[in-house]
């Protein structure tokens, strides 16, 4: 019976060494700490855009800015779901670390380049299959 992509991942084992898995963690926690900053950033704005939207006289408050303002707040809610969307795919590379499953790119099961998950440490496509998705 032939595995299917699924088991052939959990059966491979990372190419690094302890040492290096945790240089990814370290690199890892550090993104992950700054996306939880944006986090509280963009949340303190949202919560203050409403309340400054509902303190607003409709006499004292141009069409035209409430219309910017709805759109600065969708974006800020926009840019709040992808920061919590990037701290989960953080979390999930934790925990492939843990595994000793990280840097196995999901799609072709070979060894992902140490310099592409410098540059996105919670990727989990090679170079190769990346491109091949395009």
């Amino acid at each position: 019976m032939a595995k299917t992509n699924k088991e052939t991942q959990k059966s491979v084992v990372t190419p690094f060494n302890d040492e290096e898995l945790e240089y990814f963690r370290q690199l890892i926690l550090t993104k992950r700490d700054e996306a939880h900053k944006e986090l509280e950033t963009l949340n303190a704005s949202l919560r203050e855009s409403m309340e400054n939207s509902s303190d607003e006289s409709a006499y004292s408050f141009h069409m035209a800015d409430a219309g910017t303002d709805a759109q600065v707040r969708e974006q800020t809610y926009m840019l709040f779901n992808r920061t919590k969307k990037f701290i989960k795919y953080l979390d999930d590379a934790l925990v492939r670390i843990d595994n000793k499953t990280y840097g196995i790119c999901k799609v072709t099961g070979k060894a992902i380049s140490k310099g592409r998950l410098e540059a996105v440490p919670h990727t989990q496509l090679s170079i190769e299959a990346k491109l091949k998705r395009r």
